[in-house]
């Protein structure tokens, strides 16, 4: 148990600052390196291959999705986003097919699918999922925004769904306190950078 609540408050601690970190980057920043992001996210191969894509709506700093939403719809991918069931601490997807007329505002103001609009998603249909965060290491290690939702998710998805993040550069940190729960990611693109899963080295093509 101490073990726990001290992993606990390490990594409230991280990412209350990384958080913090991430809200000094002005709005002409954030949409300079969202763009670039996103160029690198659609030209991944394992994207091109991918035909159901799941992602989610942006909010806040994060990494601005809209335009990689958009990208999918336009390459004819089928696109699924997540929404939080009450009831249910875990995140269903639902296909989406019009950005501007499927989103409402859920919990936290997180946009997310109506479901009276969007049918449900099987997990296993998902061959791309772009998986948000906090931050992440150069080994793929994330940290995620406490409510273990994307662990569950991760894990429901297939063996062979890749997992991808996508974060501001200043978001990458040397290392992260990990619990036995927490999953990686197997690639994360910054404007800057791709790292990849026990490749322990990374690009800045």
């Amino acid at each position: 148990m101490m073990q726990s609540q001290a992993a606990a408050s390490a990594k409230k601690a991280v990412r209350q600052r990384m958080i913090a970190l991430r809200d000094t980057l002005s709005l002409d920043d954030r949409n300079q390196k969202s763009a670039a992001i996103t160029s690198k996210l659609v030209a991944l191969p394992d994207f091109g291959r991918a035909r159901t894509i799941a992602a989610f709506a942006s909010f806040g700093t994060e990494f601005d999705t809209d335009a990689f939403l958009s990208a999918a719809l336009s390459q004819g991918k089928r696109l699924v986003l997540p929404r939080i069931e009450p009831g249910r601490r875990e995140l269903c997807f639902h296909f989406v097919v019009n950005l501007a007329e499927s989103l409402v505002a859920g919990q936290w103001g997180i946009r997310e699918p109506d479901p009276s609009l969007c049918a449900e998603a099987d997990p296993g249909e998902i061959d791309f999922m772009l998986v948000p965060g906090v931050a992440f290491t150069p080994a793929c290690e994330r940290l995620g925004y406490g409510g273990g939702f994307y662990d569950v998710a991760m894990g429901n998805t297939r063996e062979d769904t890749r997992k991808v993040a996508a974060v501001f550069d200043l978001q990458i940190v040397d290392a992260i306190p990990l619990e036995p729960h927490d999953k990686r990611v197997d690639q994360v693109v910054t404007e800057r950078a791709s790292y990849v899963a026990n490749v322990r080295k990374f690009s800045t093509s």
